[in-house]
């Protein structure tokens, strides 16, 4: 497929999905735009599809021709906690399958303010658990999410470590939502998102306004958890959020990788096939995901 302009690319997003994404605009229009407008995207050749269900939600799975089905992607879509679902996440999950040579799994977690915290929480730890009872090693099993997902991969995570379950063989999280305090922002440059927006999604999703460490798990104490990579665009809003979680992690003695994407934004990796550099990036991802969970091999990067 032809590759997009990358500052055509931006100027799209910023024109098209930015006024979408306001505080004041109401949820009810959010959602189908948001759904509508995940439909200008690339998919890979050899990707199967298939609807499941998972601990008792709906969870689409994403599986390549080269896939290896012992290795499991469990992937949080973003949203801000409020939209979006599986189909809205189809480019990375498809492009992530292929790369990883793994078959991805992205939940379709309950939403605020319909329902707000803990409820995606417990979605995502009980669609591991579900994982695990069907008999898939945590070893072969890597925590991916973007954004609010990736927030939601961090706080599962979390979750799992208190609990002493056992924990999965790594985490991926793409530019992701680790501060709903919103108290360090990079938002001069950002196509996409606003800080009034983010404002909005915490107030929906934190039902009493108190930040506990699973709500706010860049403050939580991140010892003890599996090997992290952390991709997050140079001119994004959540820059910050994870640089500073990359330095906590590796104070923790976590071993984190953090990967900046110079001149990209927030979540670019949703345009693999179209932008050379988000599919870059999805390779990367893949090479990682390949190396936790025990895989040799994998689609080489770049292809198309």
């Amino acid at each position: 497929m032809p590759k997009v302009d990358p500052a055509v690319m931006r100027l799209a997003i910023r024109t098209g999905v930015r006024p979408v994404l306001s505080a004041r605009m109401p949820l009810r229009f959010q959602r189908p735009l948001i759904a509508a407008a995940s439909l200008i995207s690339a998919r890979p050749g050899g990707i199967t599809r298939r609807d499941i269900t998972l601990a008792d939600r709906s969870a689409e799975q994403a599986s390549h021709t080269t896939s290896d089905s012992r290795t499991m992607v469990l992937y949080l879509h973003g949203g801000g906690y409020t939209l979006g679902s599986p189909s809205t996440h189809r480019p990375i999950a498809a492009y992530l399958a292929r790369s990883a040579r793994a078959t991805v799994t992205t939940l379709d977690y309950r939403l605020a303010p319909e329902h707000p915290y803990p409820a995606a929480l417990e979605d995502a730890v009980a669609a591991y658990g579900a994982l695990l009872a069907d008999g898939v090693p945590p070893g072969r099993i890597v925590l991916a999410g973007d954004s609010a997902g990736g927030g939601l991969v961090l706080a599962t995570a979390l979750r799992l470590r208190s609990s002493s379950a056992p924990m999965p063989a790594a985490l991926v999280l793409i530019s992701p939502w680790v501060d709903l305090s919103l108290s360090d922002l990079n938002d001069t440059r950002d196509p996409m998102l606003t800080a009034p927006w983010l404002r909005e999604c915490a107030r929906r999703y934190i039902a009493d306004g108190t930040l506990a460490d699973e709500l706010d798990p860049l403050h939580a104490d991140l010892a003890g958890l599996p090997p992290t990579l952390i991709h997050v665009g140079s001119d994004e809003i959540l820059l910050n959020d994870a640089q500073r979680l990359a330095a906590r992690a590796k104070g923790a003695g976590v071993d984190v990788t953090l990967t900046v994407l110079d001149g990209l934004w927030h979540v670019v990796h949703l345009h693999s096939g179209l932008l050379r550099a988000a599919t870059q990036a999805i390779d990367d991802i893949g090479e990682f995901v390949r190396h936790h969970t025990g895989s040799e091999t994998g689609h080489p990067a770049g292809a198309e």
